[in-house]
Order: C-alpha cells, then sequence, then structure tokens
C-alpha cells in the first residue's frame, strides 16, 4: 500500500548575541535566561537553519539527522532530552488538519500519534559562534507548528517551547 506521510519545511534565521546572558533565571524555570540581552538576526539569504519535519503511521520511532548525520533521540544526552521536550509540548498542541475545503484530513490525536523524522541543516558551520542550536530549534519548533496546525494561544507561545531547547531559539523564531 501507500505510505500516508505528512511533511512541512521552514527555516529560521541564526543570530548573534551582543550582549549575552549569564545564566538561568531557575526560579522562573522553561529556560529563561536571568539578565536581559540582545542579539541581531541576520539575513537568512546566507545562514539560516532549514529543517523539513514528516509525520508518518508508518515510522517505528522519532529520528533525527543533523548536517546528514543521524543523532541520537531516545538517549539520555542533553540534545535528546531537550528534543523529546519540545515534540512532547507540539505533539499537546496539535489541532486537526484540514485540507482547503475545511475537510479533515487528519485528526490531531492521530497526527499527535505519529512519529516524526527530522532532517535539519545549517548552511553555516556549528560552534563558529553563530547560534546553530537557537536557529536549529527555532526552526523545528516552527516546522513542528506548521505540521501540527498549532495556532499559539498567547503571543510567545511557540518561543517558550523553542527556548525548552535552546535559551537563545526566541531570537530565532519571530523573522524566520
Amino acid at each position: 500500500g501507500t505510505m500516508k506521510i505528512f511533511l512541512e519545511t521552514c527555516t529560521a534565521p541564526t543570530n548573534i548575541a551582543v550582549i549575552k546572558y549569564w545564566g538561568k533565571d531557575e526560579a522562573r524555570g522553561l529556560n529563561t535566561p536571568i539578565n536581559s540581552s540582545a542579539s541581531v538576526t541576520l539575513d537568512q539569504d546566507d545562514l539560516r537553519a532549514e529543517t523539513t519535519v514528516a509525520a508518518s503511521p508508518d515510522f517505528k520511532a522519532d529520528r533525527l539527522w543533523l548536517n546528514g548525520k543521524e543523532e541520537d533521540t531516545a538517549g539520555d544526552g542533553t540534545h535528546a532530552k531537550r528534543l523529546r521536550k519540545c515534540l512532547a509540548e507540539m505533539r499537546k498542541l496539535a489541532r486537526d488538519r484540514v485540507d482547503a475545503n475545511g475537510k479533515v484530513v487528519v485528526t490531531a490525536q492521530e497526527l499527535a500519534s505519529y512519529k516524526v523524522h527530522v532532517a535539519s541543516r545549517n548552511t553555516f558551520p556549528t560552534a563558529a559562534g553563530l547560534a546553530s542550536s537557537a536557529a536549529g530549534y527555532a526552526c523545528l519548533v516552527f516546522t513542528l507548528a506548521k505540521l501540527y496546525n498549532v495556532k499559539e494561544s498567547y503571543e510567545g507561545q511557540l518561543s517558550t517551547i523553542a527556548r525548552q531547547g535552546s535559551g537563545s531559539a526566541c531570537r530565532s523564531l519571530y523573522g524566520g
């Protein structure tokens, strides 16, 4: 038979911190910086993260490829845990996917139960002083929002989820 698959692709800009934040506000949680900061969002024509997310009932596990290399998503590593947190939060917000006529193509519950395959790449070097994980998580959350037909229930909701992956992701989400 044919494989049922839902696919979305997005890009997000990277940023450079001009005034860095120094530590997290544990009392507020949600990976919130302890102090204000400022950054410059860079032009996506040159420097961006590109992410494609595919969801299918045929996929057996959530999988992630970064710059062509498959990463561990099931282990205890920091990025595996952060990825799972972002996926869980976005799945909770899933809404029915509808076609152009408003007909339900797949229900929110069904779609949220599908495993996803994520392929993300940066058009710039990782660990070069550019916020690669920030751009990556902003891109991931925005792409998942499109996939799951998410509508923010308050301004900054997606930013709050992206920040679970990278504290600087909020800088790359809007304008991405």
